[in-house]
């Protein structure tokens, strides 16, 4: 039907066909009859369906909602692999931060109607985040670690402090100088933080 709709060359729909099959691992499912379809079986089939035209522009409103993370991460997986190939442009709408972290080199933050962002994500966490947080593992947590920043949490030898991005470098110096490191990383703030920090200065 959909070849149909589009007028899409028998060898044209054959080819592109047989690499969506390839790609989402369908062929399993070209027989099943929908009604017996999984949701993520059903949403593979669809993304399918919808690119049988090799569209250059594609438009995706939350496509890993509702999968699991097995599949979360193939939906994401081919969605970067079409991109890739095609050289389509992949607009994603999402509540979903870590489709938005695998997928997206330029974000769009919009609330009520207003732009509160549009650049590279990295730049987003730049610009709104004024700390980094420090994952430490000790031997325990009998340490009082509020000398080295604010204390996030602290399980099981596992703590978790944030501390300003100028004075990074130096906490982190001076945790291994005083205390029994295990292990230690630092990172941005998970996204989802970021995001929330924009809408709430956008809304001020």
């Amino acid at each position: 039907m959909n070849r149909a709709i589009y007028r899409i060359p028998g060898a044209e729909f054959r080819r592109t066909l047989d690499e969506l099959v390839a790609l989402l691992e369908l062929e399993p499912l070209l027989g099943k009859p929908v009604r017996n379809l999984s949701l993520g079986e059903r949403m593979k089939c669809e993304i399918a369906a919808a690119l049988l035209h090799s569209p250059q522009v594609v438009f995706l409103d939350e496509p890993t909602i509702g999968l699991d993370v097995m599949m979360q991460r193939r939906i994401r997986a081919f969605i970067a692999e079409y991109n890739r190939r095609r050289g389509a442009t992949v607009l994603l709408t999402s509540h979903y931060m870590a489709d938005v972290e695998a997928l997206c080199r330029r974000v769009v933050v919009i609330h009520h109607g207003r732009l509160l962002f549009d650049g590279d994500l990295s730049a987003l966490v730049e610009r709104f985040t004024a700390h980094k947080t420090i994952v430490v593992r000790l031997g325990d947590c009998q340490t009082d670690l509020r000398a080295y920043g604010e204390v996030v949490s602290c399980e099981d030898g596992l703590a978790t402090l944030r501390v300003p991005k100028a004075e990074t470098a130096r906490v982190t110096g001076r945790l291994l100088a005083d205390l029994p490191v295990v292990d230690l990383t630092v990172e941005d703030p998970p996204i989802e933080e970021v995001i929330e920090l924009v809408f709430s200065q956008g809304a001020s």
